[in-house]
């Protein structure tokens, strides 16, 4: 599975996960977003479809691709990687 897939694929996980739990995109640009409600997170979850992605958190506003993200975490309640 390309990396891209691997990345859309977890983090479609993660948005899935019943409870939901609080994740960490970490961007090779050194960017950090939290991610605390699943709908947070927007993006075309066909395996085939846009590498786009985009955060609206708070006053974070992100948008990036899945060929940027480096690692995805889950978050403790203070928003660090666990």
């Amino acid at each position: 599975m390309p990396r891209i897939d691997s990345i859309r694929s977890e983090i479609q996980r993660l948005t899935r996960a019943s409870p939901f739990r609080k994740f960490l995109l970490s961007l090779e640009s050194g960017e950090r977003a939290l991610i605390e409600h699943p709908e947070n997170i927007a993006f075309d979850p066909e395996p085939n479809g846009s590498e786009d992605f985009y955060v609206i958190s708070g006053k974070l506003r992100l948008f990036s691709t899945f060929g940027a993200v480096s690692a995805v975490a889950l978050a403790d309640r203070d928003g660090a990687a666990a």
